[in-house]
């Protein structure tokens, strides 16, 4: 499995714009085992991502997706920027088999 966790930063007072075009867009992605959008509780601005696919192609590929590129083109008038990322090999958990 292939995992990412990342921050976004909305400008200020979009984030829940920023929310709504990624939970549209974020639905029905082939390979995604988990895709969980967070409020940031320190951050009025912030958005925590949490990724687990079943591979780190299925994640790659996803980004070419019509429905995903243009929520991208969307949102990125929105998003002032992005905080850390890092990439994470799941093992398991709550509704991961491994």
């Amino acid at each position: 499995m292939y995992g990412l966790i990342g921050k976004m930063n909305a400008a200020p007072g979009q984030r829940d714009a920023v929310i709504a075009i990624l939970r549209q867009s974020t639905s029905k992605l082939p390979g995604c085992l988990s895709y969980v959008i967070a409020l940031d509780p320190t951050d009025s601005d912030g958005i925590w991502i949490t990724e687990v696919w079943d591979s780190q192609a299925s994640h790659d590929a996803s980004l070419q997706l019509p429905a995903v590129q243009q929520a991208i083109a969307q949102a990125r008038p929105l998003i002032a920027g992005f905080g850390p990322r890092y990439e994470t090999e799941p093992v398991g958990g709550a509704g991961l088999e491994g």
